[in-house]
């Protein structure tokens, strides 16, 4: 068991995610004895294991007692370990509320994408996985709703590749999708009230410009050799000048 855990703790520090339904991850989230051998290792290094039943995904982050030795170590405290900067995690922000929360609620009512009906035993079945429920938003629509408060197309593309290449989100031509670290790292019960009745509470008044995760692959499938003939640089090239490169461990204050 001993040999597990470690390898698991291994796994995940190297990978920085793993699927929920991977064989040791499945363990870990079902066999308390097994699960208390990993909390307690990772423990000891300061870090914890996150995963809610709403991703697909779990990964590591900091724990909360180590949190103020990290991020105030310096004369400001940083809101981030990914190097991100504020614009960057506005960005962030804004993508996880327009995706994850909407993800949420049809998690909740158990609602696939592309059901057409309420099946009236569904409260019964299991909450409906991430692949199954997530949408994609269109680049264009964020860049013509928040360009202009998030640095405006030149800097919102370095920041979606940094995103990107962190594992937030994913881009399949013009949708930007969910990641594995998307609903993960972000704390909904303290961020849900604030962004719906907040921040972007004019957002969610409006009808969305969204599109099913399995449309948007096949209209980029389906389009990606008219792409490659006259689009622009991928956005992950333009991120190469962002900023600091992202730490091996994330942390659940991004």
């Amino acid at each position: 068991m001993n040999d597990d855990a470690q390898i698991l703790i291994a796994r995940l520090l190297t990978h920085q995610t793993l699927r929920r339904d991977d064989k040791m991850v499945k363990r870990a989230l079902s066999d308390d004895t097994f699960r208390a051998e990993v909390d307690k290792r990772l423990l000891e290094t300061g870090l914890k294991l996150i995963d809610n039943v709403y991703a697909d995904h779990v990964t590591l982050a900091l724990h909360r007692n180590v949190e103020p030795k990290i991020f105030g170590a310096k004369d400001v405290w940083q809101n981030n370990n990914f190097g991100l900067t504020r614009d960057g995690v506005a960005l962030l922000v804004v993508l996880w509320a327009q995706i994850i929360l909407p993800k949420r609620q049809r998690q909740e009512t158990h609602q696939a994408v592309n059901d057409d009906q309420t099946d009236m035993f569904d409260k019964d079945n299991p909450i409906p996985r991430a692949e199954d429920t997530s949408i994609g938003i269109s680049y264009t629509a964020l860049l013509a709703d928040f360009g202009d408060k998030l640095g405006k197309k030149t800097r919102m593309d370095m920041n979606l590749g940094q995103l990107s290449k962190l594992g937030f989100i994913e881009r399949r031509g013009d949708v930007i999708l969910e990641g594995p670290l998307l609903d993960l790292l972000m704390d909904t019960d303290l961020l849900k009230e604030r962004i719906i009745n907040g921040a972007l509470a004019e957002v969610f008044n409006r009808a969305p410009l969204a599109v099913t995760r399995r449309r948007a692959i096949d209209a980029a499938n389906d389009s990606v050799s008219t792409e490659t003939e006259s689009a622009d640089p991928p956005v992950a090239e333009a991120a190469a000048d962002a900023d600091t490169a992202p730490a091996d461990v994330p942390d659940s204050q991004a």
